[in-house]
């Protein structure tokens, strides 16, 4: 199996998680609507009034939830698999001597063919530790001292 097509599976797996979330926000928002169709078409007063609050605060959740969904798609189109790098960028796989790790989205562990990689964002913690290293560097996250061997 060709890094690049295990990276290919990857970034599918993280798009597929993607979508999941995109579908259950966009379900959420639905349902939002509908109950302020039917709040509208009671009138209770003030209850009325706080069960409205309520679902726009929900709507507005829903909706920074969407956004970011749409920020980390955008994140994940810009992967190239192709390009090859001697350090670690967005869309690297890195094998490290703790850990496989997917250099994507935060969108936690993935298996493929037997393997486990930990698909994370450049911008996590151990994801600004990684980048821009190259094979055979050292880091240190949590107390724990991490050998990088390899880069694809």
């Amino acid at each position: 199996m060709t890094s690049k097509s295990i990276k290919e599976q990857l970034l599918q797996q993280c798009s597929s998680y993607l979508n999941n979330r995109l579908s259950r926000i966009q379900n959420t928002i639905s349902e939002i609507q509908e109950s302020l169709v039917s709040e509208t078409k009671s009138t209770a007063g003030d209850k009325h009034e706080t069960g409205r609050a309520m679902l726009q605060l929900e709507r507005e959740k829903a909706g920074k939830q969407l956004a970011e969904v749409q920020k980390l798609q955008q994140t994940l189109n810009k992967i190239s698999l192709s390009q090859p790098s001697s350090h670690v960028h967005l869309g690297s796989l890195v094998v490290t001597s703790q850990a496989n790790y997917f250099m994507s989205i935060s969108a936690g562990q993935l298996h493929f063919d037997n393997n486990s990689y930990f698909a994370i964002a450049t911008n996590s913690p151990i994801g600004k530790l990684l980048l821009g290293k190259k094979e055979g560097d050292h880091i240190t996250f949590n107390g724990n001292t991490i050998l990088i061997k390899k880069i694809d």
